[in-house]
């Protein structure tokens, strides 16, 4: 939910959390192996975004089970 808005470097990303920078990072690099976030390097930082593309397939093929169809809502 942090990236959905804008790309944020790892430090303002742990800021959200009570964990090491260690475990933010491994966390981060987790996310990145999978696909689900991007990142970019300027200077010393590395900034994070979102792979909204992934998450659109996900959308999509959750609608074909009815999960995000709002036609089948009574």
């Amino acid at each position: 939910m942090l990236l959905k808005e804008r790309e944020l470097s790892a430090g303002e990303i742990g800021q959200h959390f009570e964990m090491s920078g260690a475990t933010i990072s491994y966390h981060l690099s987790q996310l990145k192996n999978a696909g689900l976030i991007f990142e970019r390097k300027e200077k010393n930082f590395i900034y994070y975004q979102l792979n909204t593309s992934v998450f659109e397939e996900v959308m999509l093929w959750l609608a074909q089970f009815g999960g995000v169809d709002n036609e089948n809502k009574k």
